[in-house]
């Protein structure tokens, strides 16, 4: 009897030991709840929302100097980076042709202007011979005739005179502005050959002082943008500065690109110094929107949602119809409905909050229940990380 009384005591101590030793465990392994959950701190500043696109820098009058005439070019006054005045001789083609040309039209005017004295002297006399009835009246009018035919041939061959002095003159090309040469496309001994296209031989910058950003902006993105708008781009030439400018003007015709509709957007650049320079690529940025002194989220938080089986979670309660359309509805000053959650006694507690401008990492908030520095859920530990990690730390006590 005695020796089944000790056993029994001895298993009631084993068990009250196992227990004891589990709950010990259990106590030593349970996870805190910054081991649990990943937070972040709300912070305060300005947001911003903005469109961006690449673009090229041109200057804003960009003039290409052509021929009007054919010919080899002679002569060649300016090269790449030179400054010209407008009227300036730029080059000059080889104008023996036109010279030719030019001796042969006045040679016609000459014999067009003997014409039209022979013609004026048979009309004169036979209009004195119609007079004293020698003539019939159809030899005067055929005289007559042949005078007004001379002249008007005479008027061909000076007006042929003029066009070959006039193409001998184009033989000479002059600037149509003052600016750079920013492409010349010629040598001596080349060449041109004007045809239905006039050919490009130099382009010259009227204003490097002044400069445009041509890009394009898709059409969800244009809604955003108006005339007069502050503008910020970098080149890559010069990484580390911003550059400013103002849009200029957003044009009506829209280019469809494989399906995809764009806007051409031209910007407006001051470039006193000269620093940018035709060609180089812009990163244009617009902003369109901008709060400043704001509570300032991380978008993870506001996608975050606790890990539980009732995924309609809200405060221990199931979100209804009402729930569900208050977070879809937007107010008049902009802000939408949103949520984010707190650590509240160890557990994700919801907060209702207004949703402002988004520049892709911070979310603008409005809640009173939230102030700077507070801490809000981005997102869960995974816990087989936990487990092995704190298995690792403690194993439970072995009592058999």
């Amino acid at each position: 009897m005695k020796k089944n009384l000790k056993t029994a005591i001895i298993v009631l101590l084993l068990v009250g030991l196992s227990v004891a030793g589990y709950a010990y465990y259990k106590a030593k392994t349970k996870l805190k709840p910054e081991d649990v959950y990943r937070t972040e701190l709300i912070t305060q500043g300005d947001v911003a929302q903005s469109v961006s696109a690449n673009g090229t820098i041109n200057p804003v009058t960009l003039v290409s100097v052509g021929t009007q005439v054919s010919g080899i070019v002679t002569k060649l006054y300016v090269d790449f980076n030179d400054k010209v005045t407008k009227g300036q001789v730029l080059l000059e083609l080889d104008d023996s042709l036109l010279k030719a040309q030019i001796a042969q039209s006045q040679a016609n005017v000459s014999n067009a202007q003997a014409s039209v004295d022979l013609a004026q002297a048979n009309e004169a006399r036979n209009r004195e011979l119609y007079a004293q009835d020698f003539v019939a009246k159809q030899d005067l009018d055929t005289t007559v005739q042949a005078f007004k035919s001379a002249r008007a041939q005479l008027d061909v061959a000076r007006a042929q005179l003029k066009r070959d002095q006039t193409n001998l003159g184009y033989s000479i090309i002059r600037s149509p502005v003052s600016g750079v040469v920013v492409d010349r496309e010629i040598d001596v001994g080349q060449t041109v050959a004007s045809s239905y296209q006039t050919p490009m031989l130099i382009k010259i910058a009227q204003d490097l002082s002044k400069m445009q950003i041509d890009t394009t902006f898709a059409e969800a993105d244009i809604g955003n943008i108006k005339v007069g708008q502050a503008v910020k781009f970098n080149v890559d030439a010069f990484p580390d500065r911003n550059f400013e400018g103002v849009v200029k003007q957003v044009r009506l015709n829209a280019t469809t690109t494989s399906n995809v509709v764009t806007y051409d957007v031209v910007v407006n650049v001051d470039n006193p110094d000269q620093t940018l320079l035709p060609g180089m690529t812009a990163y244009v940025n617009i902003i369109f929107a901008q709060h400043k002194n704001v509570l300032l989220v991380p978008n993870a938080a506001l996608r975050y949602k606790p890990k539980l089986k009732d995924t309609t979670w809200k405060n221990g309660h199931k979100k209804d119809k009402s729930d569900q359309d208050k977070n879809k509805s937007t107010s008049d000053d902009g802000f939408t409905n949103g949520k984010v959650f707190v650590l509240k006694e160890g557990k994700p507690q919801l907060v209702r909050v207004k949703v402002g401008l988004t520049d892709g990492k911070s979310t603008e908030v409005v809640s009173k229940e939230l102030s700077a520095d507070s801490k809000v859920i981005v997102g869960e530990n995974t816990s087989d990380t936990q487990t092995s990690s704190s298995s690792a730390n403690m194993r439970p006590p072995r009592m058999f």
